[in-house]
């Protein structure tokens, strides 16, 4: 799961980040990404450094810019934290993933401008008024390219109040962690098998359309295939189709077209492998087309789920229920 924090000056989301990463968590910071913007600029990096190239960011790139690039890096099967998220468009980016949760840590100005105190930093408030008149700046603005604390307070998940001590904090966090993460839904077996064909149509040597289909018996993968040329035939990207070959459009010379479907080499595999797909399901990443659902029929496969419709294929799926095969979408 990604876990994000949000939260105003010395409010504890740093000590938050090192609770989580001693749990095994990946750690990522959207203000990483302004650092390494400030060092590549030869600038030394100050708080008024942060927000000010922060902005500029924001401005050339789009408000979602820093949560795109630290997005990009974060891998489906690992857990993260992501800390310094200041902007509600910072938020939208990383809900893309459904395993993401936004955790707001929380103290109160005294006990924020103490602990400011204690840091030691350079150019640090040496006054609560200073220190109230710095972070007002964060806090809210009419500019979308600007921090705005408190919209991105107002989008948690969940608050964390961090007013005691770290130990407080630790033991709070003991407890809710484990509840977060339990609460992750999983995807359910469509999207998860869905998914598998996805992956597998990246390695379709076809130059017009990269299309997959695997089969499935008892929650169990029996067999795959991916579009392209005849086994021993030149792959379609290097040549060996003279349709894909040629670019042509959409719907002409398919009498020239020598690749393989999908759905095709998923059942042809089995055959030659010596597995019956009798009461399987076939899961494909482009609805069947008529060569094709003649295929799935007469081999025996009992359900049919599609991601994306075929163009001009009434007739297939037609045919698919008229001979009492299941028939569903599955939209990934």
């Amino acid at each position: 799961m990604i876990i994000g924090l949000t939260g105003t000056n010395a409010s504890g989301k740093g000590e938050v980040a090192e609770f989580l990463k001693s749990r095994g968590f990946e750690f990522q910071s959207l203000s990483d990404e302004i650092r390494d913007e400030i060092r590549s600029r030869g600038r030394g990096i100050t708080r008024e450094e942060l927000i000010e190239v922060g902005r500029e960011l924001r401005s050339r790139f789009g408000p979602g810019v820093l949560a795109e690039r630290v997005l990009r890096r974060l891998e489906p099967h690992h857990n993260y934290v992501v800390d310094s998220i200041r902007n509600p468009l910072e938020v939208d980016v990383l809900r893309r993933r459904k395993d993401f949760v936004l955790m707001a840590v929380e103290a109160d100005e005294q006990v924020r401008f103490e602990r400011s105190l204690c840091r030691g930093r350079e150019s640090a408030p040496e006054t609560l008024e200073q220190f109230v008149a710095e972070e007002a700046r964060e806090l809210d603005s009419a500019d979308p390219t600007a921090q705005q604390l408190l919209a991105t307070r107002r989008l948690a998940d969940v608050v964390v109040d961090n007013n005691g001590t770290v130990d407080e904090l630790r033991r709070r966090l003991s407890e809710l962690v484990p509840r977060l993460m339990s609460a992750v839904e999983r995807p359910d077996w469509d999207e998860y098998f869905m998914s598998i064909a996805k992956v597998v149509a990246t390695r379709s040597n076809c130059l017009k359309r990269k299309v997959a289909a695997i089969i499935v018996k008892d929650r169990r993968v029996v067999s795959t295939g991916y579009n392209g040329t005849p086994r021993g035939a030149r792959n379609c990207n290097e040549g060996g189709c003279p349709r894909c070959g040629s670019l042509a459009p959409s719907g002409t010379a398919l009498e020239d077209c020598l690749c393989c479907h999908g759905e095709e080499n998923a059942i042809t595999q089995a055959a030659y492998h010596g597995t019956s797909l009798k009461g399987t399901t076939l899961y494909t990443t482009f609805a069947p087309c008529l060569l094709c659902t003649k295929m799935i029929i007469n081999s025996g496969i009992a359900e049919v789920v599609y991601n994306k419709e075929y163009p001009l294929n009434d007739r297939a799926l037609d045919l698919l229920r008229e001979c009492g095969v299941l028939l569903r979408q599955c939209r990934l």
